[in-house]
């Protein structure tokens, strides 16, 4: 049997940054239809507007979004250029294996006992001695993961736009199912990051979709 393909979304992020993404773009654009009823306007004009601005704002927070990951990205080699300096800047290889240590330990210390780390740090401050320091530039893959990252938050809103698009001349009826969409997807992107940190997929999805719900509360009771 043939490995299956995979997608550019999938090469460029991870389940968790996917999984994040789709996640922010769905509370965003719940954030307008829960409320529509107080914000917009009677009828189908009205509901057009919302799902204008609906769709504008998850643009616009996918541009942020897609900014924010490059900038992530020139950050991370940012910090391993100035890990790379201080191990090369430091007096003796124990020294330079602390250094290293200080870095890695909150990350390795669950998964691996302290005498494969010391060989392992010591493997990379050999690796780190004979490295050119580098600037820090935007790469493809950067590039790449933004484009993901803006596309995974807009199309989060098109869930939202089906029902007005099957009940066209119920438009209220057409937005509380909007409304139950999107809190279902909620649940079921919970229901999928189960699979990557365990647990019960019930539990974590309808803790999500209760978190969802509570913090699109909290955005509008604050003027979100």
């Amino acid at each position: 049997m043939a490995a299956r393909k995979e997608s550019w979304v999938t090469r460029s992020l991870d389940p968790g940054e996917r999984l994040g993404e789709i996640l922010f773009g769905l509370v965003m654009v719940l954030t307008f239809t829960l409320t529509a009823g107080l914000t917009v306007s009677e009828g189908r004009e009205g509901v057009r507007q919302l799902l204008v601005s609906a769709i504008g704002c998850n643009i616009a927070w996918g541009l942020i979004d897609a900014v924010f990951y490059v900038m992530g990205g020139l950050f991370r080699r940012a910090h391993h250029q100035r890990l790379g300096r201080a191990i090369q800047a430091a007096p003796d290889e124990n020294a330079a294996a602390a250094v290293v240590a200080e870095a890695l330990d909150p990350t390795l210390a669950e998964v691996s006992s302290p005498e494969e780390r010391r060989h392992f740090y010591r493997n990379v401050v050999q690796v780190a001695r004979r490295l050119e320091p580098r600037r820090p530039r935007i790469t493809r893959d950067d590039l790449w993961g933004a484009l993901a990252s803006f596309w995974l938050v807009v199309a989060s809103t098109i869930p939202a736009a089906i029902p007005f698009l099957v009940f066209r001349d119920q438009p209220r009826f057409a937005l509380r199912v909007s409304n139950a969409l999107l809190i279902a997807l909620i649940f079921l992107v919970g229901f999928r990051w189960a699979r990557y940190t365990g647990g019960s997929g019930w539990r974590i999805g309808l803790a999500l979709s209760l978190v969802g719900v509570a913090l699109v509360a909290v955005a509008v009771a604050l003027g979100g």
